[in-house]
């Protein structure tokens, strides 16, 4: 018995040679970068744990600081834009990403958050990703046209592997470096990477937080209503994030001109802070409050702190990412809003959990995938009606400078298609 068209598909069409060779690549990517991933969460588990048992070494911080600063100063001046470098490759393809970025900002991370800085791991995941996926373009001798998606897979795999959630993941890849447009030529390779990375992770018996969701409340035109007040609220506080972050590095660039010394200056900024509150609460990745805003009340000015704090280690060029400090401000931003916000406390730290998040990186989709992967089905309408208001509100601006405007955001702002976030003029911002 003869299947001609069987046939046609497998040797002949263009189509099954793509499959296959992406699922062959997506399996080594998911594997490598996996791997890489189980490392590094389990160097911070153990980062934090120490620092939390002996909390002396956050005076150390500059330090840290310095030493981490030299190291990219004489061995990383070409990894330093990190993800940003990642997002510039995708867009104009012109040299294989050194991998040397993956340990420098593994071993960078590490040390931030062991010496006391506040700061989060996607940023780490993602540079780790995209450069140890990159050396198969020459390892392999691959086309100049397959290297975007080789990127874009390397992105997905860290991210969904990271934080333990392949959907977001895949979606983050093809959302992250085009604003308003989506690659879908890169759908397979994202999808299969992110799988095969997190699976990778799991298998390496590295778990994740679980956080629950207590309370879903009928989905009504008020609640609708309460959850656009909200998803405003999110918003402006992703757009205020990502401006301090940018402002605050400028700052630290035009006062300070040897690099090294910037987070020397901003280590001390930090490490005094910390010890004069006497509260470790606002530095690190800061997972136990997180969970703690999903089930009673938090202080309302928590995420305020976590925003000087973060943003001032990461503008003093700290090594870390911005997203789980971007968990803990929209949780217990959440947290806050629910004593004026008829709606369950739960609900909105889990809406704030992914919508600040959302606006600061531009990739409502992808938080919206995550919320879902992470509390369940139940919160679906709500979380996207959150993320997509917090998207549009953020404005044009962001956590990557280097994302680049495929469609703008409003109409009556001008059509910014073509530019980065950083060309966007100011008036665009907002």
């Amino acid at each position: 018995m003869r299947f001609p068209y069987i046939s046609k598909l497998f040797f002949r069409e263009p189509i099954a040679f793509f499959l296959l060779k992406w699922l062959i690549l997506s399996a080594i990517i998911g594997a490598l970068v996996g791997s890489a991933s189980a490392l590094f969460l389990v160097s911070l588990e153990w980062a934090t744990l120490w620092r939390e048992s002996h909390q002396w070494i956050i005076a150390l911080l500059p330090i840290g600081g310095f030493v981490v600063g030299l190291s990219y100063y004489y061995w990383g001046k070409n990894v330093e834009a990190g993800n940003n470098l990642l997002l510039d490759e995708i867009h104009h393809p012109a040299k294989i990403v050194p991998l040397k970025m993956a340990p420098l900002v593994l071993i960078g991370t590490v040390a931030t958050h062991f010496f006391g800085g506040s700061a989060g791991r996607e940023g780490t995941a993602l540079q780790m990703g995209g450069s140890i996926a990159d050396q198969l373009t020459k390892l392999l001798g691959l086309r100049p046209r397959d290297r975007k998606l080789i990127l874009i897979a390397g992105i997905a795999a860290g991210f969904g592997s990271v934080f333990g959630t392949p959907l977001a993941g895949a979606v983050f890849g093809l959302e992250v470096f085009l604003i308003g447009q989506l690659r879908y030529e890169a759908l397979f390779p994202a999808f299969a990477s992110s799988i095969f990375a997190d699976i990778t992770t799991r298998a390496w018996h590295v778990g994740h937080t679980t956080y629950h969701i207590p309370l879903f409340p009928e989905l009504t035109y008020g609640n609708v209503a309460w959850s656009i007040v909200a998803g405003i609220a999110f918003g402006i506080c992703s757009w205020i994030f990502s401006k301090s972050t940018l402002e605050l590095g400028k700052l630290f660039k035009r006062y300070i001109a040897f690099p090294p010394l910037r987070p020397f200056v901003g280590g001390a900024i930090v490490a005094l802070a910390v010890y004069l509150m006497g509260t470790t609460r606002y530095i690190g990745l800061g997972v136990p409050v997180i969970v703690e805003a999903f089930q009673t009340p938090v202080l309302p000015y928590d995420f305020a702190l976590k925003i000087i704090f973060t943003a001032l280690t990461l503008g003093a060029a700290f090594k870390g990412g911005e997203v789980t400090p971007l968990f803990f401000i929209g949780a217990t931003l959440g947290n806050a809003l629910a004593l004026v916000i008829p709606l369950p406390m739960g609900l909105l730290a889990g809406m704030g959990f992914v919508a600040v998040f959302a606006g600061a990186a531009n990739t409502p989709i992808a938080c919206t995938l995550m919320a879902i992967e992470l509390f369940g089905a139940e919160c679906g309408v709500y979380v996207a009606i959150a993320c997509i208001t917090a998207y549009f509100l953020s404005g044009h601006t962001g956590i990557y400078q280097s994302q680049v405007v495929g469609q703008p955001k409003h109409f009556l702002f001008g059509r910014q298609s073509g530019r980065k976030l950083s060309e966007v003029p100011k008036k665009y911002n907002f």
